[in-house]
């Protein structure tokens, strides 16, 4: 149950009145990944399995070394060489088998995919096991929950595997099935950068599925997945909720985390920052109304990624500089 912030002077500078964020980077690791972590690590501890192997970016692998470990679980991760060093640091003090690639996160899963074979271990990849998304679903369940079971107009993710959009969408169908909720599903918006966009691709094409997109680069790390394997699935939730899929620049990225943190007072990752950018794009084209009730999800703590924000603090030279501005303001 993570916060849903109003944000409201972001909302006025974006022109929207009921603008919301389901801020993740409050959760156990720091990233909504321990949502299907927490899931599939107990399922697997059920069933009875000894070890778990996986490619991430970083805060999946991160997310299911620990709760393995707490588990009793081995773990085998696989991950890029150039993933965030402290998600890298996290599997290690876990005590997993810890391997990084010299490549993408599509070479780590060829990696994985033949460990698996060869040493019988359980496939904890994306969309290989069936739990992870059960508890990516918990952020669909939560967002309604506390709208008080409305169902919001516009919902924007961060999208790279992709599954806490399929969870999501699940979460809504399954809900209106019960009938604890009626009305028109939220219109999802799955938001990749424009250096690894092949969801966006396909959808601006009018495909079913995505194509491998070559030297895939960002600053938003965990959404640079050239190749999602539930890509389909992603794509028809877009499809079925008249959504879209938006691109979004690293450089507009770390300006909106900015903008984000002065105005609200929030540090938030840069892949949720790319989706802030996409909802202040679609508003701007009329795509998004003033009076739509949106959820952007942020799905990560800022304090994951130290080296996306560069600034140089003013180096004191003279300690009483403080106190002299301070006195001139007054005096003013």
């Amino acid at each position: 149950m993570t916060p849903l912030l109003p944000l409201q002077k972001l909302g006025e500078d974006m022109s929207l009145k009921k603008l919301y964020m389901k801020d993740e980077g409050l959760i156990p690791t720091g990233t909504f990944k321990a949502r299907g972590a927490a899931v599939g690590v107990s399922k697997a501890k059920e069933v009875g399995v000894h070890e778990l192997a996986m490619p991430t970016n970083g805060n999946a692998g991160a997310a299911w070394a620990l709760y393995a470990a707490r588990a009793g679980l081995k773990t085998t991760i696989v991950m890029p060489n150039d993933a965030p060093k402290i998600t890298r640091n996290e599997v290690a003090l876990s005590g997993a088998n810890l391997y990084l690639v010299n490549g993408l996160i599509s070479d780590a899963g060829k990696i994985v995919g033949k460990a698996v074979k060869d040493y019988q271990l359980y496939d904890a990849s994306t969309l290989k096991e069936p739990y992870r998304i059960e508890g990516k679903k918990t952020m669909g369940l939560e967002i309604v929950e506390q709208l008080n079971w409305e169902i919001p107009d516009v919902i924007l993710y961060p999208t790279g595997g992709g599954v806490g959009l399929i969870g999501i969408y699940k979460a809504l169908r399954e809900l209106k099935e019960l009938g604890w909720v009626e009305g028109k599903m939220p219109r999802l918006v799955a938001v990749q950068s424009t250096g690894c966009a092949p969801i966006v691709k396909a959808w601006e094409e009018g495909k079913k599925e995505s194509e491998f997109w070559d030297d895939s680069e960002t600053l938003a790390f965990g959404i640079n997945v050239p190749k999602a394997l539930g890509d389909f699935l992603v794509l028809d939730a877009i499809y079925n909720t008249s959504g879209c899929a938006i691109a979004i620049g690293d450089e507009s990225m770390i300006q909106e985390q900015e903008r984000i943190a002065h105005l609200e007072g929030s540090f938030i990752c840069p892949e949720g920052a790319a989706a802030f950018v996409a909802a202040r794009r679609l508003r701007e084209k009329g795509w998004i109304s003033e009076n739509d009730t949106v959820v952007v999800l942020n799905t990560g703590a800022g304090i994951k990624y130290p080296n996306t924000v560069n600034i140089e603090p003013e180096i004191l030279q003279k300690p009483d500089k403080i106190i002299r501005e301070k006195k001139n303001l007054m005096n003013h």
